[in-house]
């Protein structure tokens, strides 16, 4: 298993986590087959958004004495649904989200939560529910009396996420990403793409919101966990992807995991056959992994966007173009007060911008025309070097 860093929360996660929300009214020998397979593949990272309890004391019982082995996102503001017919609620009200979060420890019989998730913050209502109306402070107190180790929140708009991340109190964040997803711009509903019937026309380019707010995560150190990597089974299905040909696992999580600040892909397993293929991505070669065929019919929505697809190198003068220029990418964000961390890693890049001879071998070879000699003269010139 690979392994990167959480951000700022001092936590190293695996690449490939797991998503339990399919085990909800499931036996608890599914459950139990589901976690253990997680961690014996050392999946060491889940997300656990759902009050409901039978689940959550399954999980927990499952994990049993390998509770340290395994990073909990919990969920502040997810609570059971008090209308018949429904699963859950997307809950403001403090003493029914406390009640529902405190719960969950009890449920899991553990006295902490790794990460505090402020759940499902998409519109300015849900902006206003969560800072006004007292759950963001329950989530610093948490953190300061030690029962969580990090503060978190899980959106699908980027425009509110943009707006979380920069009232400074969240060390995290799960966001739905794929390559569809990114294609939407910021004013779609994403939920539309989840639904049956062919929705292209909504896919209209890299959407310049959901690319900036990868960046500044990155800048931020806000660790990315993501959901939806297989847009709910639809980029899987050769009926229902909204491309040409459908993308494999592997495609999907390759494409999340190469967006800049993400760090762990959350995949929603109901078997251990489905633990096996998303953890199968490991082991996959770098064909296996590429995606670029794949979006080719949207290649004008990419087209002059680095995607990081990695089809540029191998580089004569050693350059990792695709690392560099997420790098070069994020610095742009906020010209002339490029963070530490990012100047740090540039400079730590076995070669620089200035190393670039200008051969044009990865122009020739991108499937997005990136202008990659323009891009490696503009970093040297950026960086310094």
């Amino acid at each position: 298993m690979d392994y990167r860093k959480l951000g700022k929360t001092g936590m190293n996660v695996s690449v490939i986590g797991l998503g339990p929300e399919h085990l909800i009214d499931k036996p608890y020998s599914q459950v139990e087959e589901v976690v253990h397979a997680a961690l014996d593949a050392q999946v060491n990272i889940m997300d656990l958004f759902m009050p409901h309890e039978p689940v959550r004391r399954h999980i927990g019982k499952a994990l049993g004495g390998r509770r340290d082995k395994m990073i909990i996102q919990g969920h502040i503001g997810s609570t059971m649904a008090s209308v018949e017919g429904e699963m859950m609620d997307i809950c403001r009200d403090l003493p029914k989200a406390k009640e529902s979060f405190e719960s969950l420890m009890t449920h899991l019989g553990t006295d902490y939560i790794d990460i505090g998730m402020l759940f499902y913050l998409d519109s300015e209502d849900d902006f206003k529910g969560t800072f006004e109306n007292g759950l963001a402070d329950y989530a610093l107190d948490l953190k300061k009396k030690g029962i969580i180790r990090a503060i978190g929140f899980s959106a699908h708009n980027p425009v509110t996420a943009k707006r979380v991340i920069e009232t400074g109190i969240v060390d995290m964040m799960m966001f739905s990403i794929n390559p569809a997803f990114d294609l939407l711009s910021a004013d779609e509903d994403f939920s539309l793409l989840l639904e049956d019937g062919d929705h292209t026309d909504l896919l209209v380019g890299v959407d310049p919101v959901r690319r900036d707010l990868y960046r500044l995560c990155e800048q931020r150190e806000i660790g990315v966990t993501v959901m939806k990597t297989y847009g709910g089974g639809r980029l899987l299905h050769p009926k229902h992807s909204p491309f040409t040909k459908p993308l494999t696992p592997g495609q999907c999580i390759h494409y999340a995991l190469t967006r800049p600040a993400v760090t762990s892909v959350l995949i929603g397993c109901i078997n251990k056959e489905q633990v096996t293929a998303a953890v199968d991505y490991i082991n996959q070669t770098a064909a296996q992994r590429d995606y670029s065929e794949a979006v080719a019919q949207f290649q004008r929505g990419f087209t002059g966007a680095c995607v990081y697809c990695g089809h540029c190198q191998p580089c004569p003068a050693g350059i990792d173009v695709a690392a560099l220029t997420k790098l070069l990418d994020i610095a742009k964000l906020d010209e002339g007060k490029i963070p530490p961390t990012i100047r740090q890693h540039y400079q730590s890049l076995a070669q620089t911008g200035s190393g670039c001879i200008a051969c044009g071998d990865c122009e020739s070879r991108c499937p997005f025309a990136v202008k990659v000699i323009e891009n490696m003269q503009y970093a040297a010139k950026l960086f310094g070097s």
